[in-house]
């Protein structure tokens, strides 16, 4: 598990800097998205993993990892949005928005230390392939979730999902750079 808990920090440090970066570049632009949005967003990433993952070849030249790292990033804001509800601007410093950020990649963690214990870290024997179809499932659960009016009868709610497809995209990066 000590592994585990620094890879999740060398991970997450490459998709922080990303984020960073970008703030740079556009602010905290993304408190515009709806779940909705967010939630087509982090399909179309899963979507070009798995057409790489099929045929090898990307025409673009989109890289696995870059998408994974993306979706780590639209899975926080998307908790982000969930908790703070969406704006018709920007409404907030970088500086706040890193403080949610972290926060909520503080929770994503503590959660993933907790599923570890009791999964016995499964996840390590599982394939790249299919830590992608479970992101995908769980992008289609929240995109059903949100149609129902974001209500659930007997399962987890959103942001359980969103949280799910941070931890797995982590888990898929630590396998891509092993």
């Amino acid at each position: 598990m000590a592994d585990t808990n620094k890879q999740f920090d060398e991970v997450t440090s490459k998709c922080r800097q990303i984020f960073v970066d970008k703030m740079q570049d556009y602010g905290a632009s993304w408190r515009i998205f709806r779940l909705r949005g967010i939630s087509d967003q982090l399909y179309i990433k899963v979507k070009n993993i798995r057409q790489r993952q099929e045929t090898g070849v990307s025409l673009v030249g989109d890289d696995i990892e870059e998408n994974l790292r993306a979706i780590v990033n639209y899975g926080v804001t998307a908790i982000i949005q969930d908790r703070k509800g969406f704006s018709d601007g920007v409404d907030i410093s970088n500086e706040e928005a890193l403080k949610l950020y972290d926060k909520v990649l503080h929770e994503a963690k503590e959660l993933m230390l907790r599923k570890n214990h009791d999964y016995g870290e499964a996840w390590r024997e599982m394939s790249k392939e299919g830590i992608v179809d479970m992101i995908m499932a769980k992008i289609i659960r929240i995109k059903t979730i949100l149609e129902h009016g974001g209500t659930t009868i007997a399962s987890e709610g959103i942001e359980g999902n969103y949280f799910d497809i941070i931890n797995y995209a982590i888990f898929d990066l630590i396998h891509y750079e092993n």
